[in-house]
């Protein structure tokens, strides 16, 4: 496949749409939360062990990982052991740490509701060049890297 040719824009003009994905993210984010009976923080945790997948996440790296005290995890972690999302389970090579691994049905739930958008993205990917998905895969990683820095700036009081 050969590379579209694409009109110019601005470094504005991306942020902006930018940030048109994003608010529907979030608002995608709500509804899939809402359809699971979860708030968008216990569904981004939910995601993030479940991404783990055969190597369950502790508390404080799942912590690490959503930006949280490891306070808040425990709650979160309480709301989804009740909701039958996860369960904590001993850690094999410290049984004073715990493990976080999903329910079996909560993957099969999210995939049927995650699954019809990413075959649209995954078909929208297809539209790009191996070298293009590179750049774009490069650039949401230093994005996320950059996310994590100003929250972190936002958090400590620095602005």
């Amino acid at each position: 496949m050969q590379g579209k040719t694409r009109p110019p824009v601005t470094v504005g003009e991306a942020i902006q749409r930018m940030d048109a994905y994003v608010a529907l993210g979030i608002v995608g984010q709500q509804e899939v939360a809402q359809a699971l009976g979860l708030n968008v923080t216990d569904l981004t945790c939910l995601g993030h062990v479940l991404g783990a997948g055969e190597a369950p996440l502790t508390a404080g790296e799942l912590a690490e990982r959503v930006n949280l005290t490891t306070g808040a995890v425990t709650g979160v972690l309480n709301r989804l052991e009740k909701a039958g999302y996860a369960r904590r389970r001993p850690d094999p090579g410290d049984r004073r740490r715990v493990r976080v691994v999903a329910d079996p049905t909560a993957a099969a739930r999210l995939i049927a509701l995650y699954q019809p958008f990413y075959d649209r993205i995954g078909a929208l990917f297809a539209q790009y060049e191996p070298a293009e998905v590179a750049v774009i895969a490069d650039w949401f990683t230093r994005a996320a890297d950059e996310a994590r820095a100003h929250l972190e700036t936002l958090r400590t009081g620095a602005l």
